[in-house]
Parts: C-alpha cells; sequence; structure tokens
C-alpha cells in the first residue's frame, strides 16, 4: 500500500482507536454444519459490540494465500505485505531490544526434537518452558565463528532470535524448518548467488549447535525461519499522525511494533486484563492502541478446539476493562485464521468486527461469528484497507478532492 493519498487527508482529533488481535482468531467446524471456535465460543460482549457495530471479513494477504504472522501483521498495519518484506527474524530480534543494523542478518530459531534418524519428531522440542530452554541459549552463545560478530537472545518457550553482523552479508535465505514431522531440517539454501556465503556460515553454525546440544532429552536440533534485515519502514506517526503504543506479549509482535514505530508497553503478566490495563495506564499518552493475543493461534496451531474456545471467552470476559475506557473505534479481529481442525495457519477470510458508536453504522448481524462476519456490512476486503476505516470512524480523514 502508498500511503501519498491518505497522509495529506489527516486532520487533528482527540478520538482513540484500538485495534484488538486475537492471532488466528478465524477457524473452521470440526463437524459439518458444526460452529467454528468464535462461534462456539459464549461471548456476551462481542456479541453486543457485534449488533451495535458492524462485520466484515478481511483478507490478510491475497485470496487463498496462506499468510504469515509477520506479513499478516504488516498487512494490519496498512503496509502491503508484498512490498514491504521483513522477515520474521528481524521482528523476534526488534521485538527483544536486539538491535538490527544495516547489513546484519536475524533469524528466528526453534529448538526442535530429532529422531535418531534425523527427521524431526516435534517442530517444539515439545513446547519446552523459557526456564529449560534459556540455558540451551547461554550454551549456543559459545559457538564461535571468525570474522562474525554472533548475537543470540532467548525469546520465549522454544524460541530464540540470532543476529550476525559481518560486511557483505545477505538475508536472501530459505527456512530450515520443513514445517511437519517426518523430515530431516533444510540446510541454509540460498535463493540468489550473492547469499551463499552468509548461507554457509549459517549451516556451520547450524552444526555447532547439533553438537552442542546432541545429549538434549528433548531440544536435541535447531531449526531456523525469517532471514531478514532491517526493514526501513515508514512510520506510524508520519503516516497516520498516530501516537500509537503495542501491548503484546510474544517478542515477534513487540518487534513488528517497535519497527513500525510504536511505543512498545511495558507490564507485567500475560492475561487479557493485564494487556488491557497496560493499555489503561498509557491511555492519556496514545491514540492508538494495538493489542495482541498470542494463546488462540496456539491452542489452533495445537489442535485444541476447546483451548481456543476458551481463549476467546477469557478475551470476551475482561472487554468490560478495556470498554471502561471509552475508545472511540474499536476493531477486533484476527491476523490470519488458524482452525484447530488443521493445527496451522490458513488462507481462510478472518472475521472482523467494527465498533465505532459515534460515527459507525450498524448492520443487521447481531453476533460475532464467521458466518456472520460474511454477510456483514463491509463485506470482505484486504486486512491493509483496516487502517483508512479506523481512521475514518475516528473522525480523522478530511474528504479527497473538490
Amino acid at each position: 500500500m502508498h500511503f501519498d493519498y491518505i497522509t495529506p487527508l489527516l486532520k487533528d482529533a482527540k478520538s482513540k482507536i484500538v485495534l484488538l488481535i486475537l492471532d488466528g482468531l478465524g477457524g473452521l467446524p470440526i463437524e459439518p454444519d458444526g460452529p467454528t471456535e468464535l462461534e462456539a465460543a459464549t461471548t456476551p460482549n462481542m456479541d453486543r459490540l457485534a449488533a451495535e457495530g458492524t462485520l466484515g471479513q478481511i483478507i490478510p494477504i491475497r485470496p487463498g494465500i496462506t499468510p504469515g504472522s509477520g506479513p499478516a501483521h504488516l498487512a494490519l498495519f496498512g503496509y502491503d505485505p508484498l512490498e514491504y518484506i521483513v522477515g520474521r527474524g528481524a521482528l523476534e530480534a526488534s521485538g527483544v531490544g536486539m538491535q538490527i543494523n544495516p547489513g546484519d542478518v536475524a533469524v528466528r530459531g526453534n529448538f526442535c526434537t530429532l529422531g535418531a534418524d534425523g527427521n524431526i519428531s516435534d517442530r517444539r522440542a515439545g513446547r519446552i518452558p523459557s526456564d529449560e530452554a534459556a540455558p540451551l541459549v547461554e550454551k549456543l552463545k559459545s559457538i564461535k565463528i571468525e570474522g562474525i560478530e554472533i548475537e543470540i537472545k532467548h525469546l520465549r518457550e522454544h524460541r530464540f532470535a540470532v543476529v550476525m553482523r559481518a560486511p557483505g552479508l545477505d538475508p536472501a535465505i530459505q527456512d530450515t524448518d520443513p514445517q511437519q514431522t517426518g523430515l530431516t531440517p533444510f540446510p541454509a539454501r540460498a535463493t540468489h548467488k550473492n547469499a551463499e556465503p552468509t548461507a554457509d556460515i549459517f549451516n556451520h553454525w547450524i552444526a555447532e549447535a547439533g553438537v552442542l546440544l546432541a545429549d538434549q532429552p528433548k531440544a536435541n536440533g535447531v531449526t531456523l525461519r525469517g532471514f531478514g534485515s532491517d526493514p526501513d519502514l515508514p512510520k506510524f506517526k508520519s503516516i497516520y499522525g498516530l501516537e500509537a503504543a503495542c501491548a503484546a506479549v510474544y517478542p515477534m509482535y513487540r518487534g513488528v511494533s517497535r519497527l513500525a514505530g510504536m511505543q512498545v508497553l511495558e507490564f507485567d503478566g500475560e492475561s487479557p486484563a493485564e494487556e488491557f490495563a497496560a493499555a489503561s495506564n498509557a491511555w492519556n499518552d496514545h491514540d492508538f492502541f494495538f493489542i495482541h493475543i498470542k494463546k488462540t493461534d496456539s491452542k489452533g496451531e495445537d489442535g485444541d478446539f476447546p483451548g481456543k474456545v476458551e481463549i476467546i471467552e477469557s478475551v470476551d470476559a475482561a472487554l468490560t476493562d478495556l470498554l471502561k475506557l471509552n475508545p472511540d473505534v474499536l476493531i477486533i479481529t484476527g491476523d490470519h485464521s488458524t482452525p484447530a481442525r488443521m493445527r496451522q495457519h490458513s488462507w481462510h477470510p478472518v472475521p472482523l468486527l467494527l465498533w465505532a458508536p459515534k460515527l459507525g453504522l450498524a448492520d443487521r448481524q447481531s453476533s460475532f461469528g464467521e458466518r456472520n462476519c460474511a454477510m456483514g456490512g463491509l463485506g470482505i476486503f484486504p486486512a491493509t484497507e483496516i487502517m483508512p476505516l479506523a481512521l475514518a470512524h475516528a473522525g480523522r480523514l478530511n474528504k479527497f478532492g473538490a
């Protein structure tokens, strides 16, 4: 998305916008004609907002394309993910405060479980807890490669980030994670000739990591995903005139927010209520709040339909605290769909609820779910159009043309 048409339309307003993202919100029925996770959840607060607001569906990338979390969030913020290519590694590393300079290469790592045959039996090493994974990251810090500065930092659970610094590095490298069990991790492969030396460096690092982890019962291997560098994104303030803040627990979402120019809020805890409290504490200092809920996606990837329902219900129960802040615009949606039935991200359109009591027009839907959103007044539209809709309903855009 190009921003040169929208920035000249901006006007001052005192309005507040909240973008609440339930990661992987979209789902599918387990049985034919059954409810999706969102439809099965008891959500009186979201249903009231749906009755008072307008529903629709968003396409994160393009129809039929299954998105990763990084490009899906860029789309939510108005950046065309086909134009702004940001490696997940840069997002994760930035999210935990690692410096990514021009020419550095960052990548997200997973500990994984390898069988005796070298094939992956668990892509996330049983989701080992952080207190088990952090010492393994410390062990990996002992790897040295001549001429290369290597920084590694634990993220959460089985995840870590690696940043390499040296002249001439190139991030054009394919992921080593085959995205399914029963396969051997791929080597780091360059997508063009200039990146081949960088791929060789990472393959050397992977081999050294395998030696150090060989005696581990679960986390005896690593995979790398999302090679990238500093994307130099246009910043929220210059594009939209918004003082933006992020309340998120997981590093990747804090990272994409920081790269977009948002202030990342620091807070203790990880429940929806604690995230809403972080927004409340910063309410007077910002006029746009991105609030991210991760566990809807995690439960979907685990195939845990009831667990995903429970997370949605916990968000709904906490919504009363958020609504006490009286936002002028509240948008509730997801970055992509993660049906528990599929145990992975999918291409299905994502349900969206737009509540703007001052300037919104209610449609005829009365509950928040996939089928109602398919019939909602907003129709189906690209995720990149969320920000213009939010600004318009917040009274922050002048008309275009005479």
